[in-house]
């Protein structure tokens, strides 16, 4: 008897069977902690994945084959059209715009002291939900100056260069001197040098008045020199005042201007002082007095940042302020692995930040650059919550994009046929995309 069988060793073969007896128990038990993710992932992916591709090939009672009539629809109907080229413009615009400024807070965050503080800010609106951030900017893009901030800044950086006028609703009232004269007003009667001419209007509110009126009063007539009135000929109540005549609590239109005309040419100017009155040189005598259409110009209100023609720019605006900080946090991470000494040695070398920049940390954040992009390509794809919320009724044909037409078509108009061939279409999209990012994320962890 050999020493092995003394000890009670088991028989060679028995081994083998034994291993391979705990790999399938292994196995076994992986299997069954997967199960409930695999059960929920078909019930919640699978089978409406494969409903919806079946459901594509019915028609709208879902009892008749319609073959590919539905994704001939996804080419033929002018809704989904606009939809397919607005969703072009979000994914040419939308990944670009994030990642590009991703890479500018990136780099220069690591230069400053607060750069974290700066991250956590830039990082902020991801942690809100695409429904408050679409509230949100459906109020910052609002056309009332008074409340969406973005015509507020608009607004003020346009009166800073060129003030609105202060009198856009004044016009001659009851038996009135003037008479309407190209956008502005004109005196039906030439004006002559000692004479004090009163030029009165109605039509602004006492809110809108300019902050330098003040009570009118009557000009005094002066040799050699042509003085005037013009002021808010209107006082409140039936019956009270004096019609033509400044009274007490009737205020001047500051700041008003003024011309005289003569023979189609602007002879003399001038402006009224606070309480309306205003002179004129020698000069003018003889000719008639112009209130110019300038004084009566309609106060800038903005851009319609919600209408046909930005509506799209500016809901791709909110993405972007939502999904730049994402961008920025993902770069910041590939940027610390970064080899510094490279940078340094780049420097030593000679070359600028600017060359440093292009030539060396793009090419070396490459790979992280295009799992961003891609990365928000699909996110892009996907997108609906925004362009619902923020593009009103009137402009939502023009911001429409893919996923919104879908729930058009199917909740809206009852065509469940067409919205399935839309999702299975915008699956397909995704998919390359999506393959794309497998590929070049199973390549990093190879290297």
């Amino acid at each position: 008897m050999t020493s092995a069988a003394a000890a009670g060793a088991p028989p060679g073969p028995a081994a083998p069977k034994n291993r391979k007896s705990v790999t399938g128990t292994r196995r076994t038990v992986a299997a069954l902690f997967l199960l409930p993710a695999l059960v929920l992932l078909g019930a919640l992916v699978v089978y409406p994945i494969g409903y919806s591709l079946v459901r594509s090939f019915y028609d709208t009672q879902g009892d008749g084959f319609a073959g590919f009539d539905n994704y001939k629809a996804l080419f033929t109907d002018d809704g989904i059209r606009t939809a397919l080229k607005n969703n072009i413009i979000w994914v040419v615009f939308a990944p670009a715009v994030s990642t590009a400024l991703g890479l500018v807070f990136a780099v220069l965050t690591e230069r400053v002291r607060w750069g974290t503080a700066f991250k956590l800010v830039v990082f902020m609106p991801m942690a809100i939900s695409m429904l408050a951030a679409g509230i949100i900017f459906r109020l910052v893009y609002d056309q009332d100056p008074d409340k969406g901030v973005a015509n507020a800044v608009w607004v003020g950086v346009h009166d800073t260069f060129a003030p609105s006028s202060a009198f856009p609703k004044a016009h001659p009232g009851r038996d009135s001197p003037l008479e309407a004269a190209g956008g502005g007003f004109l005196t039906r009667a030439t004006v002559h040098t000692g004479q004090a001419v009163t030029l009165p209007l109605v039509g602004v509110a006492p809110d809108r008045l300019p902050d330098g009126a003040k009570r009118a009063v009557m000009a005094e007539a002066e040799p050699g020199k042509i003085t005037g009135t013009t002021w808010q000929d209107f006082t409140r109540g039936k019956g009270v005042g004096r019609l033509g005549a400044p009274d007490p609590s009737e205020p001047g239109y500051a700041g008003m201007r003024i011309e005289a005309v003569k023979d189609g040419k602007v002879v003399a100017t001038a402006e009224a002082a606070g309480d309306g009155t205003f002179t004129l040189p020698a000069k003018a005598d003889g000719a008639r007095l112009r209130l110019p259409a300038g004084n009566f110009k309609e106060p800038y209100n903005g851009v319609d940042w919600l209408g046909p023609a930005l509506v799209t720019p500016a809901v791709i605006g909110s993405y972007v302020w939502m999904w730049a900080g994402f961008a920025m946090v993902l770069i910041a991470a590939g940027l610390a692995g970064v080899p510094r000494e490279l940078l340094e040695a780049a420097r030593v070398d000679g070359a600028g930040e600017w060359q440093v920049f292009r030539r060396i940390t793009v090419p070396l954040l490459a790979p992280v650059l295009a799992v961003v992009a891609v990365t928000l390509m699909i996110n892009v794809l996907k997108v609906f919550d925004l362009v619902y919320i923020i593009a009103p009724g009137s402009s939502q044909d023009d911001a429409n994009v893919l996923a919104l037409e879908l729930y058009r078509k199917g909740f809206a108009e009852g065509r469940p046929g067409v919205a399935s061939a839309i999702a299975v279409f915008l699956l397909l999209l995704v998919i390359p995309v999506m393959l794309f990012n497998i590929r070049r994320l199973r390549r990093e962890v190879r290297r």
